[in-house]
């Protein structure tokens, strides 16, 4: 018996984890955390689809959070082996992970107060810090390309995935009785071709079956050169500086800062850009950076990140106070904080101050995933909530993808291609499901069987023991409605009513004009419901979390 479970990152782009299921072994593959809705988040608090005391190992692709954010709640339900992974990759989570602890810690207890006035019970952080520092002593690091054995009747060894300092592809060999071993590539998360910092992904071919992320299936990004790079990112700070006010960059933490920060002391010391104050507004992405500095010498352009870092123009801070007192700054300034999709961290207090002032832009640096408060502004919400507090969007809301950790649609396609042969199946995960259809019609102009590119769905489970094609097994049993991930739910368009309501009764003309609307909605309401006739003398609680508030906010 030889299963593949696929409890993450299936049709969405979070919550990576894969679990082989042999008669000698549990193996999983990435623990990662689920962002975006309500409803796909609150799986980072459902206990686990498996017993995580019976896993034997974990290979860990890379630090990114979508991918190892919930492996202090596995240490915490009672996992006692190895976390393996590359050196790099043990560097980054020795500080994520704790400050991913950090981060639940401070918000639930911000949430908790919120709770307590409503009369609510009060709730407990996924994991804490401490239990994310637990967590580290299990960490083992690997170099590239060695074989390792983490569990009996599998060894695995580690390729570069050009997607983030220590990010890895996993080759896997699986044993069988009387035949050869099944042979599986996980991509990890794969860096584009002209990546900054990152050298191009590297991996071997001929395997039995393929798990290939999708994130920009389907999208032709098309290559631009450094120089080209920088002068997109040189338009946009200049059309933000000509209004005078603050340029917000939701950056990742870990590597997205660094590049970005490297282009824009290039761009102002070139004369491309002007002189301005980039201050960098997370703990983390210093602590970061210092890990960046460390392996530098395993990075492209690692002595202009080196560089950059030591430039006047740069200013850390890293107290709470330092900052709040960057609200109280005036004139053209650049503010890069983290969460990188808006969707935690010090970046929802520069939003909640900022976004109301049109002289302020938004530039965001990354992939914003369906739901998320990135992705909300991205397309285009004219008012969005952020701890509790209605905010009006009238800075100007802008776009850059050249940072983008992902490969495009055609360098997925060209990645696959140079795995040929693929014996018997691929799945396509780690992508919203357009994207995902997109690729996979792109890769049966490799020759590959239509009925052998999969697109599992959440909590999935597909039998490798066969000669041909993987085919799904029976014990699937989802955790939540498939259909419900990479979704707006109900929460999102609660937000959405709410909102309407507020707009339509402001724009009424009179006190008259907004009692003949909100009764209508009343009776709307009601009327269907089959409530009885004490339901017209009750006004229903019009309250609940917004698709436009983040983080813990949601309650």
């Amino acid at each position: 018996m030889i299963r593949l479970k696929f409890h993450g990152a299936a049709r969405t782009v979070t919550g990576s984890c894969y679990l082989i299921e042999t008669e000698k072994a549990k193996v999983l593959v990435d623990c990662g955390m689920f962002q975006g809705s309500k409803t796909e988040r609150e799986l980072n608090y459902r206990p686990f689809p498996f017993d995580a005391g019976a896993i034997a190992a974990v290979l860990l692709t890379h630090a990114h959070i979508d991918h190892s954010g919930v492996l202090p709640k596995l240490v915490k339900h009672g996992y006692k082996g190895r976390i393996h992974c590359t050196a790099a990759t043990a560097d980054l989570c020795a500080i994520m992970l704790p400050d991913s602890g950090n981060i639940q810690e401070m918000e639930v207890k911000q949430l908790n107060q919120r709770r307590s006035k409503r009369g609510q019970d009060e709730v407990e952080p996924i994991y804490t810090q401490q239990d994310a520092m637990d967590c580290l002593t299990q960490f083992e690091g690997h170099a590239y390309e060695t074989w390792i054995s983490p569990a009996p009747g599998i060894r695995a060894r580690y390729w570069n995935a050009g997607h983030l300092l220590g990010s890895a592809s996993i080759e896997v060999e699986v044993e069988q009785q009387g035949a050869k071993p099944v042979r599986l590539l996980f991509s990890g998360d794969l860096g584009p071709g002209n990546k900054m910092l990152e050298h191009d992904p590297e991996a071997p071919a001929d395997f039995d079956f393929v798990v290939c992320e999708s994130t920009y299936g389907g999208r032709d990004r098309f290559e631009r050169s450094e120089d080209g790079r920088r002068e997109i990112l040189a338009r946009e700070v200049n059309e933000a500086a000509k209004k005078k006010g603050a340029l917000l960059i939701p950056s990742f933490a870990v590597e997205r800062t660094q590049e970005l920060v490297t282009d824009l002391v290039k761009l102002m010391d070139n004369g491309q850009a002007p002189k301005a104050t980039i201050f960098i507004d997370s703990p983390l992405a210093s602590k970061a950076t210092a890990i960046f500095v460390k392996h530098a010498a395993e990075l492209q352009h690692g002595g202009d990140l080196t560089r950059a870092f030591t430039s006047p123009y740069v200013r850390i801070t890293e107290s709470v106070e330092d900052s709040k007192a960057l609200a109280r700054f005036s004139g053209f300034r650049i503010i890069v904080s983290a969460s990188g999709m808006c969707e935690a961290g010090r970046i929802r207090h520069h939003l909640k101050n900022h976004l109301w002032q049109p002289s302020t832009t938004v530039l965001l640096a990354g992939f914003q995933a369906e739901g998320s408060l990135g992705r909300i502004l991205q397309d285009g919400a004219k008012s969005v909530t952020i701890m509790g507090e209605e905010i009006s969007v009238k800075a100007a809301i802008r776009q850059i993808e050249d940072y983008s950790g992902h490969a495009d649609g055609p360098e997925l396609v060209q990645w696959v291609k140079e795995r040929l042969p693929i014996g018997r199946s691929i799945f396509l995960t780690h992508g919203e499901e357009e994207g995902q259809r997109a690729l996979a019609d792109d890769l049966r102009g490799l020759g590959l069987a239509h009925d052998c590119i999969f697109i599992p769905s959440l909590d999935s489970v597909y039998d490798l023991s066969g000669e041909a094609c993987a085919f799904v097994a029976e014990d699937t049993h989802p955790r939540i409605d498939p259909a419900m991930v990479a979704r707006f739910d109900s929460h999102n368009d609660m937000a959405d009513l709410i909102l309407d309501i507020k707009d339509t009764v402001g724009k009424a003309g009179d006190e008259k004009a907004r009692a003949v609307i909100l009764r209508r909605l009343r009776r709307a309401l009601l009327g269907g419901d089959g409530l009885g006739p004490d339901a017209t003398r009750r006004r229903p609680p019009v309250s609940g979390p917004s698709r436009r508030s983040r983080g813990w906010d949601e309650g």
